[in-house]
């Protein structure tokens, strides 16, 4: 018996003999007039064991069987699930496994066994976020990933991103190199599935602006386009240039995500080689982007 359960215990007791009334007795005790009065019959029945919940002590009938957490845990600890956390796991047990469990369960789990450990919230600048633009197609943010997102199983890839700054849909595609023929590739690819945007917002590379050499004299006419920036131009589209990868924040974070979610995803899959890589991310990745992370626009 608790200390708590004394104190009620006191309480009711008063009350059963007389020396304070019901309402006093529910007052100090924060419970009902009615609470109190079945309490007291309980306690003539029962005696001092009556301020004690019945199910105390005894297992909840919501308890999931041990052996079902036994497996779940011998699933994670399987080599392709190595650095997921909760939130992706309880995905992949459902999708994969045909096991549904809320994903604080799984957290619960993956700490009890050593799988996962909450990381150190650490105290940022707070920043802004640009809103939105409030059309589909009004901006389009292009930008290129250098990552091993095959995690050595094969050969090096960058996966090239255009993103909607209105509604985060997503289209990418994965290549061997990053150059001028990959990205006009990606451009062609982009228009002829969503149609022309009107704005293009990407970093200063080479790929996109030509920039004056060092030491030279300056020119008093403009610089020639690139290829990129020649076929943006002749198709009525607008290069803007950001000024630190900060300002292309929405593709940015996209990258972030990508290389937890995407790379955990591939290994799942098997993926080794780009092909596999490319299958993976249009029938999987970008669907499920869809799904979870684009915005609906609402007509005013």
């Amino acid at each position: 018996m608790t200390q708590t359960d004394r104190d009620r215990l006191v309480a009711l007791k008063k009350a059963k003999d007389k020396k304070m009334t019901q309402r006093q007795a529910a007052e100090e005790l924060k419970i009902s007039e009615r609470q109190v009065r079945r309490l007291l019959v309980k306690m003539r029945a029962q005696g001092d064991r009556a301020v004690i919940h019945g199910l105390r002590g005894r297992a909840s009938n919501r308890k999931i069987e041990e052996n079902r957490k036994q497996k779940v845990i011998g699933i994670l600890k399987q080599e392709v699930y190595r650095g997921f956390g909760p939130t992706l796991a309880s995905e992949y047990l459902a999708k994969k496994h045909k096991t549904a469990l809320s994903k604080e369960t799984v957290r619960k789990w993956m700490r009890e066994a050593g799988l996962w450990r909450a990381r150190r919230q650490r105290l940022q600048e707070v920043h802004v976020w640009r809103p939105r633009r409030e059309r589909w197609g009004e901006l389009v943010q292009w930008d290129t990933s250098e990552h091993d997102w095959l995690e050595g199983r094969g050969e090096k890839m960058y996966l090239i991103k255009m993103i909607d700054d209105a509604t985060s849909r997503l289209f990418a595609r994965f290549v061997r190199h990053d150059s001028t023929v990959e990205n006009l590739g990606m451009l062609e690819g982009y228009v002829r599935r969503w149609g022309r945007p009107l704005e293009f917002y990407t970093d200063k590379a080479g790929l996109f602006v030509t920039t004056a050499k060092k030491n030279h004299a300056p020119r008093e006419e403009p610089l020639a386009p690139t290829q990129i920036g020649r076929a943006l131009h002749e198709l009525g589209m607008v290069w803007i240039g950001a000024h630190s990868p900060q300002a292309k924040g929405r593709v940015e974070r996209s990258f972030q995500t990508a290389q937890d979610r995407l790379v955990k995803g591939l290994r799942v899959a098997g993926a080794k080689t780009l092909e596999q890589a490319n299958a993976y991310l249009e029938s999987e990745y970008l669907p499920e982007w869809e799904s979870r992370f684009a915005v609906v626009l609402v007509r005013r």
